[in-house]
């Protein structure tokens, strides 16, 4: 059984997305598991081919700096379609498209995986899997979307598309309700919709977390990923409200403060993307604190598990986490991080979000304090439903090969 699957994925300039990655690699991790073999939609086809042992091929290509906008991505879409259906002059013989095409009509099925996540903030995403999905129903391919948010902004044409995308679906899986209430607001028919935990929830989960550190692995640490969007918020009082929650709690529970970035360059020598802000915190610390190398995706799962206490604005590192029974706060900058840390927190029972108003004001500390004195509690209630939501996890992955198959 080959599978094609697309994430948004593929190291461009040397910066990694840990969390795109990590549920493209769960993907091929539980497809495998099931006996298929993957050919992945990567920005950079090698770089992806030679990290996961896979076949790979480029995007069809909706980015707004090639494309135009709008008008671009909605043409470059019909073009495709058309090539498809016969008008093959519709497209140059060495357009990127024509590799992807190739794939679909010889897999067995394709999987959309999480990452890309549908929405009107990035239509090129929305484009990019509508057309996807068009193409495996043109080819008779079965077709799976997982691990999703869908919105909270989804208008106008947007909102067709992915009308259009989970309708021609056999299975959706969605990561939170609010995504799933949306999506049965459009139509799609609720008994192939699926309320499911992150398909990276159990990523590396049966690895032993690292050594981190020259106190050992035992040593309490609070980690912390923040992302490099803080929202309407003053940036530089963003990072001085941050340092005052950190230097305030990890001094009151005597944990290492160390920080692991998301998005950022695997140059440990360079701080880009989510490291320029753990930056600013940094000098505004106080209490001891250092940074962690970010490698790739299960590094940072088990860096995540392995934390006393994790705070976090990026969502995988919240997903990570809390599927480890780690007390985590969650600080949303907007409603889609809102609806997103929420989601995650609550899949595995904890609900410790905080606005960036709460950050600026303070009031975070007394919620990150309450969320360490809770943590038994926690870790009580995380062990207790465990083996329930991997097992629903593992059921899901049977699901979805099993749709792929038909």
């Amino acid at each position: 059984m080959r599978i094609v699957t697309i994430g948004d994925v593929g190291v461009l300039d040397g910066m990694v997305h840990v969390g795109d990655e990590a549920m493209f690699h769960e993907a091929t991790v539980q497809l495998r598991a099931r006996g298929a073999t993957i050919t992945g939609v990567s920005s950079n086809p090698a770089e992806t081919a030679e990290r996961y042992g896979i076949d790979a091929v480029p995007a069809i290509g909706f980015h707004p700096a090639t494309t135009g906008g709008r008008l671009g991505q909605r043409e470059r879409r019909a073009r495709v379609l058309s090539a498809i259906d016969g008008g093959a002059g519709h497209l140059p013989q060495d357009d990127p498209a024509w590799q992807l095409i190739e794939a679909v009509r010889e897999a067995d099925g394709v999987l959309v995986a999480g990452g890309g996540n549908m929405a009107s903030l990035w239509p090129m995403h929305v484009y990019e899997r509508n057309t996807l999905g068009l193409i495996a129903r043109r080819f008779g391919r079965p077709l799976v979307v997982s691990g999703q948010t869908i919105g909270p902004v989804l208008d106008g044409e947007d909102r067709e598309l992915v009308t259009e995308l989970l309708d021609a679906a056999a299975l959706v899986g969605l990561r939170e309700g609010a995504s799933l209430e949306l999506v049965r607001s459009l139509g799609v028919d609720a008994a192939k919709t699926v309320g499911t935990v992150d398909d990276a929830s159990f990523l590396a989960a049966d690895a032993a977390p690292p050594a981190l550190g020259s106190a050992g692995p035992d040593a309490p640490y609070l980690a912390v990923s923040l992302s490099a969007h803080v929202g309407d918020a003053d940036r530089g009082e963003f990072a001085a409200a941050v340092a005052r929650l950190l230097d305030r709690v990890a001094g009151e529970a005597g944990l290492e403060v160390v920080f692991l970035a998301h998005w950022a360059s695997l140059d440990p020598t360079e701080e880009r993307g989510d490291s320029l802000l753990h930056r600013a915190v940094l000098d505004r610390l106080t209490v001891p604190a250092r940074v962690e190398p970010t490698t790739d995706s299960p590094a940072a799962a088990r860096f995540a598990r392995g934390a006393a206490l994790h705070l976090t604005s990026r969502y995988h590192p919240a997903v990570f986490a809390v599927a480890g029974g780690v007390p985590t706060v969650g600080l949303a900058v907007d409603d889609y991080t809102t609806i997103k840390l929420t989601g995650a927190l609550g899949n595995f029972g904890q609900s410790s979000v905080v606005s960036a108003a709460q950050l600026l004001s303070g009031e975070a500390e007394e919620v990150a304090l309450t969320t360490w004195a809770g943590r038994d509690g926690v870790r009580t209630a995380w062990a207790g439903s465990l083996d329930e939501t991997r097992a629903a996890s593992s059921a899901w992955w049977d699901r979805v090969a099993a749709a792929l198959r038909a």
